[in-house]
């Protein structure tokens, strides 16, 4: 594996989730598909600007939300630290990120603050918890979308991106399963950096770092392994899951999008196939779907993505990085890297976290 070709997909990988956060800032959240058309046309292709009384109005076209913003914030982190530094981490929060919000809905960076951070700060500001003791239930990929940069630091060693990603979902969203599937979803990312495709097989690789102890899911088939996971009486470290199906779900997902007896027509149907909603396990399949169908195709992944309402924005984010993996930043369309606010600054943040990866 060249340097130069795993430094291409890991900046592709992060400039893919901040290009796809961009592209939904304008439609999203539409979950009547007509007024989503009446509002932007048959078809999305490019960066557009939100209309009045919309999520993110004010922004302009190209810019992020607050999703995208965050994201940012985890790779300064993770470049100016050399790599997940968690109490870095959340003293950036506390500094530079909730001192900015006031814990409504419809306010700070990117005009719409989400459900987790919002917990965050009623616990961190209002009420002075320590973090640990911050997190909140809310089932959506909110974690995943910044996340997704630590896992691009950590493609090349899959057991410390288990540790680091878990532990900073941890931080904010305290469900079990969300913890899984985002892990997983960083697990498949890594792979993708590290050179691998998205396709039917990806679930047999993963569950091969799961049997060798890499990856902290339990799994009964593992040699020397108790039918039973840990119970209390054996506490668990953060990341290891009492069962393994983040990982081998999206192995079927994969294989069905790229079976020509299984179709979605168009592909951003997938959204009403798997919903259109905000939960994890809407949005994870749904990427799953279009990164194997798309695998070599970036603007067909991320605009079908954009194309099929909801919670487009995280679908996109998800899609952008999984493909921006694959193609690298040279596979991304050249519009798509312009037109993104601030695009030199940002590239030259993802390329410095690549290098880094690459070690």
């Amino acid at each position: 594996m060249s340097a130069t070709a795993f430094e291409d997909r890991a900046a592709g990988a992060l400039m893919g989730a901040l290009i796809g956060d961009a592209l939904g800032v304008g439609p999203h959240w539409y979950y009547n598909l007509h007024e989503l058309r009446a509002a932007y046309g048959p078809w999305i292709s490019d960066y557009t600007t939100p209309k009045p009384g919309r999520y993110h109005a004010g922004l302009k076209a190209g810019q992020s939300s607050q999703a995208g913003w965050l994201l940012e914030l985890t790779m300064t982190s993770l470049a100016e630290r050399g790599g997940y530094d968690e109490s870095d981490f959340c003293q950036r929060l506390d500094r530079d990120f909730f001192p900015l919000i006031d814990g409504t809905p419809n306010n700070g960076p990117g005009g719409y603050t989400s459900q987790s951070m919002r917990e965050a700060y009623r616990l961190r500001v209002q009420q002075g918890k320590p973090w640990g003791e911050v997190a909140g239930w809310a089932d959506d990929t909110e974690a995943a979308e910044r996340v997704l940069a630590i896992a691009v630091r950590d493609a090349r060693d899959l057991g410390a991106l288990a540790r680091h990603v878990s532990g900073n979902t941890a931080l904010t969203q305290i469900d079990a399963t969300v913890g899984a599937m985002t892990t997983a979803f960083c697990a498949a990312l890594g792979l993708l950096v590290q050179g691998e495709r998205f396709d039917g097989d990806i679930s047999a690789k993963l569950m091969a770092r799961v049997r060798d102890g890499t990856l902290p899911f339990h799994s009964v088939t593992a040699p020397g392994q108790d039918a039973v996971p840990p119970g209390p009486e054996r506490p668990r470290h953060a990341g290891q899951f009492a069962s393994p199906d983040a990982l081998i779900g999206m192995g079927y997902i994969a294989g069905a999008a790229l079976d020509p007896d299984v179709r979605i027509e168009p592909a951003w149907k997938v959204s009403q196939v798997y919903g259109m909603p905000c939960a994890v396990y809407h949005q994870f399949p749904a990427a799953y779907h279009l990164a194997a169908r798309f695998a070599d195709d970036f603007e067909c992944a991320v605009l079908h993505a954009i194309n099929g309402g909801g919670q487009n924005q995280a679908r996109a984010i998800l899609t952008g990085a999984l493909v921006g993996a694959m193609v690298g930043v040279r596979g991304i369309p050249e519009r798509f890297i312009t037109g993104l606010d601030r695009s030199n600054e940002r590239l030259q943040l993802a390329r410095r976290i690549a290098t880094q990866a690459q070690g």
